[in-house]
């Protein structure tokens, strides 16, 4: 699979997600970021949006078996990672897999689990293993995180800790439609009736290997390296800024603009690319002074200001 090819597919899978799911193009187009580059994708949305269904339409579009794990206060990491159970027949344990055990996994309201259990997650998301009693189980290939939490409704959540907030490549939201996309919603609803719309399937899980595989054969100049190096590092040394960027999330930054590359059918990476994901990327990364806690500044601000302050090189193809 070449640039080009690349590109129309993920165009393909974009418009199948985006006939079943209302929302802007621009959040299905982030999720499909978390796809390519191999990493993990955080929705903070109220309920109702099209989370789930989100999740549930990509995994059919790319061809990829999908599992839903409803977190709540009483959920054990054993429910997620599977358990062993004694087979009387065999006289001895056998492992059942959990519904971790799934190419496209859905942590829905992740922030509703306590945190023994969000970590569960922690090796999974960064190792593709679990491990289980001592005894270590690889992940279906591909394996993809899309995780969900409600940003009004506090009460019986537990926040999720900066090192499982990292392991998130992008964080975004679909939002409330607008006026044409709720139209649209009711019509649905009044038709319940007729068939939903249906989601045909794009790709195989070795086609998915192998777009997850393009962005390596992606060229970055040094200047871009740099430019990419010092919006990361920029955000450490902003005055509203306690905890900035770790190398982690600068190599996160590095990744999406190289899959942003690959949806955008170049064998380049350009400084825009890097400007085009830097909020999904960057801002959940960032620990806030208790001032601007205070004076309710945004992390999505805090970026920009990053991206207006950093000289933007000149790349030439």
């Amino acid at each position: 699979m070449d640039v080009d090819e690349a590109s129309e597919v993920c165009e393909r899978v974009l418009d199948e997600v985006a006939g079943a799911v209302i929302a802007e193009r621009e959040f299905f187009e982030t999720v499909m970021l978390g796809v390519v580059a191999r990493g993990h994708v955080l929705l903070e949305d109220v309920p109702g949006t099209g989370k789930t269904l989100t999740a549930r339409t990509m995994a059919d579009a790319l061809g990829l078996s999908f599992s839903r794990v409803q977190f709540t206060p009483d959920l054990l990491p054993a429910d997620i990672t599977g358990t062993h159970v004694f087979d009387e027949s065999e006289r001895d344990f056998e492992f059942n897999e959990g519904p971790i055990f799934a190419n496209v996994v859905l942590a829905d309201e992740i922030n509703r689990a306590p945190p023994k259990t969000q970590s569960a997650l922690l090796e999974a998301m960064e190792e593709g293993q679990v491990t289980v009693d001592g005894d270590t189980y690889d992940l279906p290939e591909p394996f993809f995180v899309i995780a969900t939490q409600n940003p009004v409704e506090m009460e019986g959540t537990f926040e999720l800790p900066e090192a499982q907030v990292d392991r998130f490549l992008a964080k975004t939201s679909i939002g409330y439609p607008d006026e044409d996309g709720e139209f649209e919603l009711l019509q649905r609803r009044a038709g319940r009736d007729a068939q939903s719309p249906t989601v045909e399937t794009v790709l195989s899980p070795a086609e998915v290997d192998d777009l997850r595989a393009l962005p390596e054969s992606i060229t970055v100049e040094d200047d871009v390296l740099r430019y990419v190096s010092n919006v990361a590092r920029s955000t450490r040394e902003h005055r509203n800024v306690d905890v900035g960027v770790s190398p982690r999330g600068t190599q996160r930054l590095f990744e999406a603009a190289r899959a942003r590359a690959v949806l955008r059918g170049r064998s380049f990476v350009t400084p825009d690319d890097v400007k085009g994901v830097a909020q999904q990327v960057l801002a959940h990364r960032l620990v806030l002074t208790p001032e601007a806690r205070v004076e309710d500044v945004s992390e999505a601000a805090i970026v920009e200001s990053v991206l207006e302050s950093v000289p933007v090189p000149t790349v030439a193809h």
